[in-house]
């Protein structure tokens, strides 16, 4: 199912996958207004469907946006509040890339009323979207998993000193899911990635973006995780055409499967 904004794909489990970074489509006119690199796509959470396509087998709910994070980043607040006060970031419609170069070519940013109608165009109808995916299992249900999948490179020194773990699981510091359903997700994660040779983290550089910290609400039943995944443990991170790479992917699917059965598989 898709109406242009994202595709959706719905499962029987109480398990929902979002991957509301991993779109490349550019809102109309917006290529001509962006600098060559920019044009790479570069920051991308790319093969995001393609890595997670397993999750269906599992009879989870897959939701993933069409449109690049360079029209609106859908995992931010639509008042555009940073998420990591004091740190660098890219905002709700970014004028940088990850590296801190430029995203638009000179006097070509969006204003407010542009910045405006995207939110109203593309960040709405995708959390619309996600909530009434949340409510649908959790009526079916009487819980929701939310889990929010994410990739980045391995090294963006302006964002995180050094290399960046494997994998990082994000709770917002504990708060969005169950404390019991995170330790058992936490230790999934250390006993698979140990056995394949990556390495994790829980609630390390990433704690989790907007959609993690507003859906996740574990009073409500509705439990949220983040995963931030480095891209060279799947792909051709440094430069276009960002090539999947199944021989790498492989031993990170194991990890991702343990992860979300253990996610999947909790009961309150």
């Amino acid at each position: 199912m898709t109406d242009g904004i994202f595709d959706l794909v719905r499962g029987d489990g109480p398990l929902v996958v979002s991957m509301p970074h991993c779109g490349t489509a550019l809102s109309p006119g917006l290529a001509e207004r962006l600098t060559d690199e920019a044009l790479t796509l570069r920051d991308t959470d790319w093969h995001m469907p393609r890595l997670y396509g397993f999750a269906a087998g599992m009879g989870a709910t897959l939701l993933s946006a069409r449109h690049s994070r360079y029209v609106v980043d859908l995992n931010r607040p639509s008042s555009g509040e940073s998420l990591y006060p004091g740190q660098a970031t890219t905002g709700l419609c970014p004028d940088t890339l990850f590296d801190g170069t430029p995203l638009y070519r000179e006097g070509q940013a969006p204003d407010a009323a542009e910045i405006a109608q995207r939110v109203e165009g593309y960040w709405r109808p995708y959390h619309e979207a996600l909530a009434a995916e949340l409510a649908r299992v959790k009526a079916r249900h009487g819980f929701a998993l939310l889990y929010d999948a994410h990739s980045i490179r391995s090294h963006v020194p302006r964002l995180f000193e050094g290399r960046l773990p494997d994998l990082n699981l994000g709770s917002a510091r504990r708060t969005s899911a169950d404390p019991g359903l995170i330790a058992g997700v936490v230790a999934a994660m250390d006993g698979a990635a140990a056995a394949e040779g990556l390495t994790c983290v829980a609630d390390g550089r990433f704690v989790g973006g907007h959609i993690t910290r507003h859906y996740g609400r574990p009073a409500e039943n509705i439990h949220a995780l983040q995963m931030e995944l480095t891209q060279d443990r799947y792909m051709d991170e440094e430069a276009p055409p960002f090539a999947y790479r199944p021989d790498r992917a492989e031993r990170l699917q194991r990890v991702l499967a343990a992860v979300l059965e253990a996610f999947a598989g909790w009961r309150p």
